[in-house]
């Protein structure tokens, strides 16, 4: 089992700290287990600390203004979420889901914000994890705002496999148990889209879907319509 300092020189924000500096995080780490969907905070709740993943994957949603979910991204093993509420003492902007057990570190605003003061190195590598971030965000509503299902899709099927993919019978593997209503809900759009799409994809043998795997097959003829 892997120290929590291993984990920490694993995470973009931390990963260039000095040893010390990462010392100084592991003393104010928290650690728990949460089970498949358990929710670990809500849209809204009061925004308190910052959360890593040991272990597992977490799905991050978002309520629209009709009722729907909106899925904005899922975390692995070493990935930060929940960075956006540091400093500024606001509300989570999003609910965080297991859909896979997991094992997350937590480190509470009040003692990263103490440590920072401390550290310049992570105050500034803080900022530039959470400017990425925005990056990646204003990029998924441009997405969502210019293409159509096609491009769409497309677009989150590269991105994931990128994230999680693994190779695989000759294509790349989401490893990701993603059901179509799910892509629906990533790129704002009906189930009924995204099953008409995939199967044409399939018959194209661009894909291979089985029971909720996905595999990109022909990548380069998903990048046409990106």
């Amino acid at each position: 089992m892997e120290s929590n300092m291993q984990y920490l020189k694993k995470i973009p924000i931390f990963a260039e700290l000095m040893e010390d500096q990462l010392e100084r995080l592991t003393q104010v780490i928290i650690e728990r287990q949460y089970r498949k969907n358990q929710i670990i905070f809500g849209e809204g709740d009061p925004g308190e600390a910052l959360f890593f993943l040991k272990q597992g994957k977490v799905k991050l949603t978002k309520a629209t203004a009709d009722g729907r979910e909106q899925i904005l991204a899922f975390r692995s093993a070493g990935e930060v979420f929940a960075e956006v509420v540091l400093f500024d003492g606001g509300t989570y902007p999003a609910t965080a889901e297991v859909i896979e057990d997991a094992k997350i570190g937590i480190i509470r605003n009040h003692d990263i914000e103490k440590i920072a003061r401390e550290n310049a190195d992570i105050a500034v590598s803080l900022v530039k994890i959470m400017s990425r971030r925005l990056r990646q965000a204003q990029t998924a509503l441009k997405d969502i705002a210019l293409k159509d299902v096609y491009g769409k899709l497309a677009s989150t099927l590269l991105k994931l496999a990128a994230q999680y993919g693994k190779s695989e019978c000759g294509g790349t593997k989401i490893e990701l148990n993603l059901t179509h209503q799910d892509l629906a809900n990533m790129i704002g759009t009906s189930r009924e889209s995204v099953n008409r799409v995939i199967s044409e994809w399939r018959k194209e043998g661009i894909l291979d879907v089985q029971r909720g795997d996905i595999t990109i097959l022909q990548a380069q003829k998903l990048k046409v319509w990106v």
